[in-house]
């Protein structure tokens, strides 16, 4: 008998290729995150199990009672989202493990550039940026937030209020001069 038609061993581990690679660490590094990141990331792997996969699980249920698989788009388009449902929920379950949950607001005061902070910086042509420094899993540079990781953020850790820091860039290197540095209230709520 062919090769071709065996059984696979039940203990290979099931690959469908298309698993969403995690943004990299530096080796050896932590996934850090903000309370707030946690709470948001854990939130939506609790609305994907509980609410979204459910729903979905019912639709391609009744779906699949109809009859033909192989022309059913509910079926179909179901079945696909699940796959990337469940794609997600590894992701979102890997990424909060490993994460090291660090408080910004216990540096509120200092004039001295952590993760969490919120920098505003001028470039060597006098444009102003405001950033916040936050973790790789969190970070959304639409809303000027940048992971702690990038080589911005790398240039500017340690640095403190007023002191000037070399960026290298591909087109050369550009100094940014530290404008002000704030962190999150320790009393006020996480959003």
């Amino acid at each position: 008998m062919s090769k071709a038609f065996t059984k696979e061993n039940d203990a290979a581990v099931e690959d469908d290729g298309d698993e969403v690679a995690a943004a990299p660490l530096p080796a050896g590094s932590k996934n850090y995150m903000t309370p707030a990141g946690y709470a948001r990331l854990r939130s939506e792997l609790l609305d994907l199990m509980d609410n979204e996969r459910p729903r979905v699980v019912e639709v391609v249920h009744w779906a699949a009672s109809n009859g033909d698989r192989s022309e059913n788009g509910d079926y179909l388009y179901g079945k696909k989202r699940l796959r990337e449902i469940d794609r997600r929920i590894r992701f979102l379950t890997k990424r909060l493990e490993i994460a090291e949950v660090v408080d910004p607001s216990v540096h509120a005061g200092s004039d001295q550039i952590f993760f969490g902070a919120t920098v505003t910086y001028a470039d060597d042509e006098g444009a102003e940026r405001t950033i916040t420094i936050l973790g790789v899993d969190e970070a959304d540079n639409g809303r000027s937030e940048v992971s702690w990781i990038s080589p911005v953020a790398r240039a500017l850790l340690k640095a403190r209020e007023g002191d000037a820091v070399a960026l290298q860039t591909p087109g050369g290197t550009r100094t940014l001069e530290v404008l002000s540095v704030r962190y999150p209230d320790p009393a006020a709520p996480a959003t």
